[in-house]
Order: C-alpha cells, then sequence, then structure tokens
C-alpha cells in the first residue's frame, strides 16, 4: 500500500489499551530482548526510521515492530501533556493511527523516526488541550450571556413598572379637567381638536388645559427643559 494516508488500520493500532500493554512489555519503548542461540549472534532489529520506510508502503509487519517501539514513548508524552490516564490513551491511540496512516509523510533527512513521531504526539496532545479550553471557555461566556440577559430583563421590566408607578402618581396630581385632556391627548392619540369634540368644550379650552397639565407633569417628574 502506497498511498499517503491509508483507511484501513492494522490490527496493532486498534488495541486501546494495548498502548499500556505495550509499554509495559517493551518497558517504554525499549525493545524485547533478541534470543542468541550458541554461536550464531541473532540479526540486529531494524531501526524506527527503517521500520517507517517499511510502513510506508504498507507493510502490517513492520508497524507492528514499529508500534512496540513507539507506544511507550509516545503515551508517557501524551501524559504529561495531559494529566489525565483516559483521555492520555485516547490520543496515544490517535497518534499511532497517524502514524500508520501518513508515515510516507516522513522525511528521514529532517530527523529521526522516533523524534517525527514524538512531534505528532506532542501536537495533537496539545490540541486536545486547546480544545478543551475552547469549549469551557465557550460554556463560561454562553454562562455570562444568560446571566446578563436575564438581569437585563429584570432590570428593565422594573424600569419600566417604576416608570408606570411615577407617571400614575403625577397624573394624580392634576386636576380632573387636565388630567382627563392628558390622557386622551396623550395616550389614547386623540388630537386637539378631536378632544375638544369628545369633551363638547372649546378647543382653546383644551389647549389650555393641556399646557397647564403637562407643565405640572414636567415637574412632578422632574423633567427639566
Amino acid at each position: 500500500m502506497a498511498s499517503e494516508e491509508r483507511t484501513a488500520v492494522p490490527s496493532a493500532a486498534r488495541r486501546g489499551s494495548d498502548v499500556n500493554q505495550a509499554t509495559e512489555s517493551t518497558g517504554a519503548g525499549r525493545g524485547r530482548a533478541e534470543p542468541v542461540f550458541l554461536g550464531v549472534p541473532a540479526p540486529p532489529r531494524p531501526t524506527a526510521t527503517e521500520l517507517m520506510a517499511a510502513v510506508a508502503r504498507g507493510d502490517q509487519d513492520a508497524f507492528a515492530e514499529l508500534y512496540e517501539l513507539i507506544a511507550g514513548p509516545v503515551l508517557g508524552l501524551v501524559r504529561s501533556v495531559l494529566r489525565d490516564p483516559a483521555q492520555s490513551e485516547e490520543v496515544a491511540q490517535e497518534v499511532l493511527i497517524q502514524v500508520w496512516r501518513t508515515a510516507s509523510r516522513f522525511q528521514p533527512e529532517r530527523g529521526s523516526a522516533m523524534a517525527w513521531v514524538l512531534t505528532l504526539a506532542h501536537r495533537r496532545a496539545v490540541d486536545r488541550v486547546r480544545s478543551a479550553q475552547a469549549a469551557t471557555e465557550r460554556e463560561q461566556r454562553a454562562a455570562l450571556l444568560a446571566h446578563a440577559e436575564e438581569y437585563d430583563q429584570v432590570a428593565e421590566a422594573v424600569e419600566h413598572r417604576l416608570e408606570r408607578e411615577q407617571v400614575r402618581r403625577c397624573l394624580g396630581t392634576l386636576t380632573g379637567m387636565q388630567r382627563e385632556s392628558v390622557v386622551l391627548a396623550y395616550y389614547r392619540g386623540l388630537t386637539y381638536r378631536e378632544v375638544a369634540e369628545l369633551l363638547q368644550i372649546p378647543l382653546g379650552t383644551v389647549k389650555t388645559r393641556m399646557r397647564d397639565g403637562l407643565i405640572r407633569m414636567r415637574d412632578c417628574l422632574g423633567v427639566t427643559a
């Protein structure tokens, strides 16, 4: 398999909690002891860089060996960033799957395979931290906005109620004729002429009542000219 990213994931990358098992069984990535036959030295194990090249070609056996080498260091690095064991295992598993799918992107001339893998692990762990922080900040902002809206609604309702009570109290200071004219003109929307016709009084009398009534209302409400 030579494509840059592969959707199929070998069994080694699907183990989940086996990240911890790999850490324990390999001594945090130190590798297994090679058997030595009498008089015949065991062949040297391939390096992580050599295994990465084979993984890039789709070699699942090579990935299984690479998995044993890198699982422990990856989990250790991720856990040092996240602190949370459950999240650390999840992110470590994501990194190992990413290594399988993007091994062809590794460039040996720019550094070792282990350094490349640990860079991936660190980036993904930091991304998880930032994502969690962003989610927390969004929740906090939403809570503050909800509280502010609730406060504004209550404050507005109280303000309107106080204004209505003050207007009602000031209307009570007017004479009956003044109050009647003001209510008809300003609260029912009638013109001066319509008020005069409704009350059957001269238009000039309505204007005088309105003028005197509004002056008293202005003084009562504390409105400055």
